[in-house]
């Protein structure tokens, strides 16, 4: 973007924020019946509140959670999926509710089954543990684990993280079956993790992605355009109205303009040739349209399962069941 028109963005920007706060432009997105509970779907199990210990950030821990589909067999190795502010996005009357997202997708074969995995950013014993109203900005280590551009988040999730999984639960070890999604700064953060360890993760959701210099975040796609392609896979959304960086006295900072960085890092990985989408909406800087939309970015980033075109292959053609408990005896019928 040239200089010489920052102020004049600068001046339409402020004129039309009146207009769009009139007009609740996320009041357009809703939730459709692939994020709301359904009739005849099973639910998994939510084991948690689990404690993960931290090193790479002393004296800090993560909360998490692990989302079980009914559908989950340890026999099988399962695909995984991660959430960043996981306490927002397993909120059963929040924007994403993930849980009804997999539940819906798994049951109609749409996305293999897969474990998802609700990490909160790391605190230290005094500090309060993050709600959905208050993702810990200005109270825990968020800022630094997720806006600052660098490989040390990518060791908590894959040196920490991980092998912890890898030892509760039968987790494929290809890392074409493992997926990190956040939104904000937690959507720079699950792109970091891909970006600097894709022999681990190699799908990405980022929704109102923080790509912009808090600590230094806009320098991605400079990055993307340096260096030979990488095998990830990242679904991108933002809205026009996001934080489109309008500083004190009214100077623009690009640098600090949330949609016009997403932009930017779609059109670098889009010349890179890398396999990305996106949605650009008209909402502000929140998870109303990621969240109308998470199941369709689900079935895009993992659109690649495996599947049979065997016509007389009845169990691909039929419901996704829940597996059989492990020594469960079925109930005897009852004589009529």
């Amino acid at each position: 973007m040239k200089r010489k028109g920052a102020m004049t963005l600068a001046i339409l920007l402020i004129s039309s924020t009146a207009f769009v706060q009139g007009q609740g432009v996320d009041s357009f997105y809703k939730l459709g019946p692939d994020s709301l509970e359904q009739e005849g779907v099973p639910h998994g199990k939510m084991v948690g509140p689990l404690t993960l210990p931290c090193a790479v950030y002393p004296k800090t821990s993560h909360t998490y959670w692990v989302y079980v589909p009914a559908q989950y067999d340890k026999s099988k190795p399962a695909s995984l999926m991660i959430f960043n502010d996981g306490q927002a996005f397993k909120n059963e009357k929040g924007d994403l509710r993930v849980q009804n997202v997999v539940d819906n997708l798994i049951h109609r074969r749409e996305i293999p089954v897969m474990l998802v995995v609700f990490i909160n950013p790391g605190r230290t014993p005094e500090q309060p543990e993050p709600t959905p109203k208050d993702w810990g900005d200005r109270s825990t280590n968020r800022p630094t684990e997720y806006n600052t551009p660098d490989d040390k988040y990518a060791k908590v999730i894959c040196a920490e993280l991980m092998p912890v999984l890898y030892k509760e639960y039968n987790i494929s070890k290809d890392p074409e079956q493992h997926g990190i999604g956040g939104a904000s700064s937690g959507a720079i953060a699950a792109f970091s993790v891909a970006w600097e360890r894709p022999d681990e993760f190699r799908k990405v959701i980022s929704i109102v992605g923080s790509f912009v210099n808090l600590r230094g975040g806009h320098v991605y796609p400079e990055r993307v355009l340096a260096i030979d392609k990488k095998p990830i896979r990242v679904f991108f959304q933002d809205g026009r109205n996001d934080n489109r960086g309008i500083r004190r006295g009214g100077e623009y900072d690009p640098n600090r303009d949330w949609f016009y960085q997403n932009v930017r890092l779609v059109e670098a990985m889009t010349k890179k040739g890398y396999d990305v989408n996106y949605a650009w909406g008209i909402g502000q800087h929140g998870q109303k349209q990621g969240g109308a939309i998470l199941p369709d970015m689900m079935r895009w980033l993992w659109r690649d399962h495996t599947v049979s075109v065997d016509p007389k292959d009845t169990v691909e053609r039929a419901l996704q069941r829940p597996t059989a408990k492990e020594n469960e005896t079925p109930k005897p019928k009852e004589e009529k």
